[in-house]
């Protein structure tokens, strides 16, 4: 069978990934194999999913990892700014560089027929606010804040991995990534090193209490909003895929998602029968931290087409908050 190595699997990104892509390739001629730091992981146990730890930053590791059969690698694995608590970005080097070189040597060695790296959006974050945002534009970043080493390192390996392509001819899809919408228990992130409440759970737990949900700035401001699942199609997709030998892809549904929208769609999911909380406009406080994405050349070369508008996105948040599968995962 085809083997897919899935690098970050323990990550919220990764696990859902892993979840989906088993799912998705069923009876068909693939097998998923999950990766992370992490010692064990019982979760990929119960989906029928081997595990193997691996910490990428280390190279003597990739030997516990099969070396016969390997079809495609996909990379999620990275130290990055919201998790980071304090600031250290000697990790984003290691992770990000040194851990992308290993992982490729990985590939070269096993001769993998294809490579699936993910990026951030943060190397066009400088473009202007309601940007549509088109695969192919030039890069355009801060060399300043807590962002910048993580995204020049991310942008070093994709350099790396063009090296690959041309010298060894290994396939390589990159996937740019704007915020990627999936529940998780944990609940917090670090801005500037600093731990915060996320203000999309802050929100989801007011309308849970019925109680009123701010919308700062704009109430029309809008962004795309990317299910984890919608996101996962577009790999499992790019795996499939056999007339191309590279690629380069904004993920997103390529449908701008208001604030309003945002609010009503929390309020439909998660408020009490007979208690719904009331919008509260706050146009003295700023909002942002989101883009327009075009994945028009995703649905044209690989046949992308996204599931989840955003009231069914809520509707799943509410879902897995119950489930909480990945609970053993988020233990920090």
């Amino acid at each position: 069978m085809k083997k897919v190595i899935v690098f970050g699997a323990t990550g919220n990104v990764g696990s859902y990934f892993t979840k989906y892509a088993q799912e998705y390739f069923g009876e068909k001629d693939y097998q998923v194999i999950a990766s992370g730091k992490r010692p064990k992981a019982e979760v990929f146990k119960e989906m029928g999913v081997e595990y193997i730890p691996v910490d990428i930053t280390k190279q003597e590791e990739f030997e516990r990892l099969p070396s016969d059969d390997v079809y495609a690698v996909v990379l999620l694995a990275a130290v990055i700014p919201a998790y980071m608590d304090g600031y250290h970005p000697e990790q984003y080097l290691d992770s990000i560089i040194k851990g992308t070189f290993h992982v490729l040597e990985y590939c070269r060695r096993v001769h993998a027929d294809r490579l699936l790296y993910s990026t951030s959006c943060f190397d066009v974050w400088e473009y202007p606010s309601g940007t549509v945002i088109k695969p192919d534009m030039p890069r355009n970043f801060s060399y300043t804040g807590d962002h910048a080493v993580y995204i020049i390192s991310k942008n070093t390996s994709i350099e790396l991995i063009e090296h690959y392509h041309q010298e060894y001819g290994l396939k390589t899809f990159i996937f740019r990534l704007p915020t990627v919408y999936s529940y998780s228990p944990n609940h917090y992130i670090y801005p500037n090193g600093v731990k915060t409440l996320r203000p999309l759970y802050k929100c989801i737990f007011n309308a849970m209490e019925g109680k009123p949900l701010e919308i700062w700035g704009d109430p029309n401001y809008a962004k795309d909003m990317l299910h984890v699942y919608d996101l996962a199609q577009m790999f499992c997709k790019a795996i499939e895929v056999q007339n191309l030998n590279k690629g380069f892809y904004n993920c997103g549904t390529g449908i701008p998602v208001t604030l309003q929208q945002q609010m009503e769609a929390i309020i439909q999911a998660f408020c009490p029968e007979g208690h719904k909380s009331e919008i509260v406009v706050r146009r003295d406080k700023i909002a942002g931290g989101g883009l327009l994405m075009d994945v028009q050349n995703a649905k044209d070369e690989l046949g992308y087409e996204p599931v989840y508008d955003v009231v069914r996105l809520f509707e799943n948040y509410k879902e897995e908050m119950r489930l909480d599968r990945f609970a053993e995962l988020r233990n920090r």
